[in-house]
């Protein structure tokens, strides 16, 4: 019981964090861009993070529970010897992809940001978002049994 009700919280969390990222750059990011205008992803943004960075959490401390259930030796986590090594080891780059990026967004591109390093925005947007999607796809492969 207690593993499905933490999976369902990984999924629901996924589930805000992916689903964020993909309105941001398909509804909010192209508004942005014609307009040249930084205050429309703001505008996203601010609320967006009061629930994504929580669910950002959320997946971060579920998926430990979830690892440490599919694999408890943590030394098993790191490398590519089965699916489950593969996705969790996976899932830890991808992290730390996301948490770069989340870093270098907030102390060095929003700051300073202007008319001028929008399209560097737009591009640190995509690759979020292609991150949290890859970060879907690679659950999914952990739930199910393999890849493809």
């Amino acid at each position: 019981m207690v593993y499905k009700i933490v999976l369902l919280l990984h999924v629901l969390a996924a589930t805000i964090w992916t689903g964020g990222h993909l309105i941001l750059a398909v509804g909010f990011l192209p508004r942005a861009l014609r307009a040249k205008d930084f205050t429309v992803i703001e505008q996203f943004e601010g609320p967006f993070e009061k629930l994504g960075i929580p669910a950002l959490l959320i997946q971060i401390l579920t998926g430990i529970w979830l690892a440490f259930r599919y694999l408890p030796e943590m030394s098993d986590w790191f490398g590519f010897d089965n699916y489950l090594s593969t996705g969790i080891t996976l899932k830890f780059i991808l992290l730390g992809l996301t948490l770069g990026l989340a870093l270098h967004a907030r102390l060095r591109l929003i700051p300073n940001i202007s008319e001028k390093n929008m399209n560097y925005l737009a591009w640190h947007i995509l690759s979020v978002t292609i991150l949290s999607v890859l970060f879907v796809i690679v659950g999914v492969g952990i739930r199910i049994g393999g890849y493809f």
